[in-house]
């Protein structure tokens, strides 16, 4: 099987740079027609560049198609505009990656509220944005691929990392509600998790792991997310060309009755309540909620 993308549009958000720029590269390479999207500020969202138009200049180099475009994210009028354009050229808008994002790292008790918010609203808001600007279109196309940028911080969380790890976490929930809702029209929606050397990472790595963990050992992972057969819902890791899948589960826990049903009951069965064998992965919170009634159920 050969994924190709001929006759596709693909908007690529902070694809001035990294990750966002090996994608479109690829997506390019692979007969896509591309949005690069970048704002093309430092790392902590300030400042602008030409970033974007320097991917675009790569991509028709090398023969494709592409259009730069140096909206932000944060400005949904601003998205709503770039999608219209993407359109107008080209028919419609087939692929969204939401990559965009920034760094403001501190501790909590260090980070300013500001702080929080911008970096929640670049991350989280900005990728709803794009992915409502092209909603009600790929709704009527009855085709779309969307994938969300999540990271191991959002997942499991990192000292220092408080913004970027609840807008992260946020995106694997916008995830799993949109798969949901975009089904009934062909709309797929899954998140990536990658783990790459970048310019929001080069002073994180030592030198080896900088390289070891450059962006296109993630790019397999985020464009089979947005191809034709791709999955939907679902969360990926990926870095230095290793690729895993994250769920979120729930243990089967514990019925509790009578003088059990208490927060010294729950403190007396916490080990069987934690227990992970035979642990569930519910697609939603209906079948979260079917799952429990089984169990006052005896099922």
């Amino acid at each position: 099987m050969t994924i190709r993308f001929d006759d596709k549009v693909a908007v690529v958000t902070g694809a001035g740079g990294g990750l966002g720029r090996a994608y479109a590269l690829e997506l390019a390479r692979r007969g896509a027609k591309v949005v690069v999207n970048d704002l093309g500020g430092t790392r902590d969202g300030t400042g602008h560049s030409d970033a974007a138009l320097k991917v675009v200049e790569e991509i028709e180099a090398a023969g494709g198609i592409a259009m730069s475009n140096g909206g932000s994210v944060t400005e949904y009028e601003q998205m709503v505009e770039m999608v219209a354009k993407a359109t107008e050229a080209w028919g419609g808008v087939h692929i969204v990656i939401n990559n965009a994002g920034v760094l403001r790292d501190k501790s909590f008790a260090k980070m300013e509220p500001a702080d929080f918010r911008f970096v929640v609203d670049v991350h989280l808001n900005g990728s709803a944005n794009v992915t409502k600007a092209v909603w009600e279109g790929m709704r009527a196309q009855n085709y779309g691929r969307i994938l969300m940028t999540a990271s191991s911080t959002g997942l499991y969380g990192n000292f220092g990392q408080a913004n970027y790890g609840a807008a992260k976490l946020g995106l694997a929930g916008l995830t799993k509600t949109l798969a949901i809702e975009g089904a009934k029209n062909n709309i797929k929606v899954n998140t990536i998790a990658p783990t790459a050397g970048t310019r929001m990472t080069e002073d994180l790595f030592p030198a080896e792991a900088f390289a070891a963990f450059s962006p296109d050992k993630v790019a397999p992972a985020a464009l089979y997310l947005v191809s034709e057969e791709a999955p939907t819902n679902m969360i990926v890791g990926a870095g230095a060309g290793v690729f895993q899948a994250a769920y979120v589960t729930l243990t089967q826990g514990k019925l509790l009755t009578g003088d059990d049903l208490s927060p010294e009951g729950i403190a007396a069965h916490w080990a069987e309540i934690t227990d992970r064998t035979g642990e569930m992965t519910p697609q939603n919170g209906a079948e979260q909620s079917m799952s429990i009634l089984k169990k006052l159920q005896g099922g």
